[in-house]
């Protein structure tokens, strides 16, 4: 029996060794969320927790302000260091961020980072009135208003429904993010072909890092370099991915700035290391595997036995 009905199960140790890109046996994927939190609506999160016991009904001012900070004072510092350095991106973007902060959304573009569908604002794809609808207009104005091909989705906070593969798969997603249970691609199947479920992170993310688990400012640079000193003895058996997952509002901040930027200097100078994005590495996966998930059971109702 699988796990769960869509991966089986497979021991890192056992899986095929993939040449690296460019000789380069660690890959970097550097995520920055782009989002949108509506003024008159609830917050998806928040860095302060209500005061006197009372829910924070909209407006929730303290914690809209954290966000729209990081829109507009976090984000063009991390622009500014990620273009010095030449870095590509992956921007996991809610789509109305166009409309709402269409100069952000022009630099993004302009910059040629790889947006990747992320909802129509910050929602959970298990909360939305009509999912489909969430996605299908998502990726319509992504594609129309950048001309890129949006081949990548990762759902607002990772939610997913029951459906929510086939919908992507059927609106032309081959890649998805909110399955991270590995560190290299594996093959998913859906009613509508496989679909390659590609690696994301908890642990080098500035979320949990910093507002879950209230770590120190120099927390992501040191869970980089224990990564790095794991995978300079695994990238011997295999080549490994490191996403560094990112949000203006939080790793945009002056006191975590100053350790990420020392993060990305630090992993520039190493001659071991490629930068790439989302469908770049996805792409890079399906020519070296070379399956195309072809031996994937074909997708019941129910679990395969």
């Amino acid at each position: 029996m699988w796990p769960n009905p869509r991966v089986p199960y497979e021991l890192a140790s056992s899986r095929k060794k993939l040449s690296p890109p460019n000789n380069k046996p660690l890959i970097v994927h550097v995520v920055m969320n782009i989002e949108y939190w509506p003024f008159d609506k609830n917050m998806p999160r928040g860095i302060l927790p209500p005061p006197h016991g009372k829910v924070s009904d909209p407006p929730d001012l303290p914690n809209y302000s954290w966000v729209e900070y990081g829109m507009r004072v976090g984000l063009p510092r991390l622009i500014k260091l990620l273009r010095e350095n030449d870095i590509p991106v992956s921007a996991f973007i809610n789509a109305q961020v166009a409309e709402i902060y269409p100069s952000a959304f022009k630099e993004v573009c302009d910059l040629n980072w790889e947006l990747v569908g992320h909802g129509w604002f910050q929602e959970s794809l298990r909360v939305v009135d009509n999912e489909e609808l969430v996605i299908k207009k998502s990726l319509k104005l992504l594609r129309e208003l950048s001309g890129q091909p949006v081949r990548s989705w990762f759902g607002p906070g990772g939610g997913e429904t029951e459906n929510t593969p086939e919908l992507l798969k059927d609106n032309g997603i081959d890649f998805l993010h909110d399955w991270l249970i590995d560190e290299l691609p594996c093959w998913m199947r859906t009613k509508s072909g496989p679909l390659l479920a590609m690696p994301y992170t908890f642990e080098l993310n500035d979320v949990p890092i910093w507002t879950v688990q209230n770590n120190s400012c120099d927390e992501m640079y040191k869970r980089v370099n224990a990564t790095l000193e794991v995978f300079d003895e695994e990238k011997l058996s295999n080549t490994k991915i490191i996403t560094l997952a990112l949000h203006p509002h939080i790793v945009g901040v002056p006191q975590n700035f100053h350790y990420f930027k020392k993060t990305i200097q630090e992993l520039k100078k190493r001659d071991d290391v490629t930068f790439m994005t989302s469908s770049q590495i996805g792409d890079w996966f399906i020519k070296e595997e070379g399956t195309n998930g072809e031996a994937l059971i074909p997708y019941l109702n129910s679990p395969p036995n």
